[in-house]
């Protein structure tokens, strides 16, 4: 579609906040950060007919909030047909998991790690977003946390082509497989105790390494939310938990305690921390975030 307008009115930015709820600190990053790099998409898109852009962060680190942000913009400002996905609705069925889970590793029964994920079926979908012409419907799949399992069909959000932006985010996207000396030392408990010899984290690495890599290597852009450290994103993970538990009733299910939260996050520690080591020497955008998760400084092309 044709570029109407670089001007973000204010309104979008006020029913933004307002329908996030976020703080009123967030117009100051947006506005310094997130909306140069909303402008910049007709550059980065350099006459393609679709833009994919990718953004990985760790959890907290408001990669859900920045695609929607950019969605929002370029919806706004260039009249563009914006499509979001987050890796997280492409998950295997609770039951896939479960045979991959006997197959190969039962770790693999739990949803998060490369490997868990329908890579055909992310690939098949970023492949009719492409190629959508007028008219034609794409829809969007989803994944229902609160049953483990995938959304019904009827339920997915449907995207008419043709699209100019297609977003990608999730706190794997553009990870790159380790160097098979890297996996031979267990990083954490987890590891240690589930893990000794290596099966999970090879199968994980060799996933990254073909078919995560095959759709990685097609983003046109990266963006890198960076956290400033695991312990960081450890405590921001505990931090959510706790006003979880303040405002949901008692003994309510679903909650994890301090033990179980601290297992959790050890599923995504190996290829967090080696993200947070090298990831910013590949992105194309890294925003650096500060203790309070704001955006401390950034690198942009």
């Amino acid at each position: 579609m044709t570029h109407n307008s670089t001007t973000f009115p204010d309104r979008e930015m006020r029913n933004f906040l307002s329908q996030h709820r976020l703080p009123t600190e967030f117009r100051s990053t947006a506005e310094r950060y997130y909306l140069p790099l909303a402008e910049r998409l007709p550059v980065y898109r350099s006459g393609k007919k679709t833009l994919f852009l990718g953004i990985n962060g760790a959890q907290g680190t408001g990669k859900s909030t920045l695609a929607d942000f950019l969605r929002v913009a370029a919806t706004s400002m260039f009249d563009w047909t914006v499509a979001v996905l987050s890796i997280d609705d492409f998950y295997y069925t609770r039951e896939e998991r479960e045979t991959l889970a006997q197959q190969v590793h039962p770790l693999l029964q739990v949803r998060g790690v490369p490997g868990t994920h329908d890579t055909d079926m992310l690939r098949r979908c970023v492949e009719r977003l492409h190629a959508a012409d007028t008219g034609v419907e794409v829809p969007l799949p989803r994944f229902n946390k609160a049953i483990d399992d995938r959304a019904d069909e009827s339920t997915w959000p449907i995207v008419s082509g043709p699209v100019d932006l297609v977003i990608l985010e999730g706190w794997c996207v553009g990870t790159q497989a380790q160097r098979e000396a890297e996996l031979v030392r267990p990083i954490n408990q987890l590891e240690s105790d589930e893990d000794a010899d290596g099966t999970w984290r090879h199968f994980i690495n060799a996933q990254l390494g073909s078919d995560y890599a095959e759709i990685f290597t097609q983003l046109d852009k990266l963006v890198f939310l960076q956290a400033p450290s695991f312990d960081a994103i450890l405590r921001w993970r505990l931090e959510q938990e706790e006003k979880l538990a303040a405002t949901s009733a008692q003994n309510a299910s679903g909650l994890m305690n301090k033990e179980q939260v601290v297992r959790f996050i050890q599923f995504f520690e190996r290829l967090t921390r080696a993200n947070l080591a090298t990831l910013s020497d590949v992105a194309d955008i890294v925003f650096s975030l500060d203790e309070t998760h704001a955006v401390s400084h950034a690198r942009q092309e």
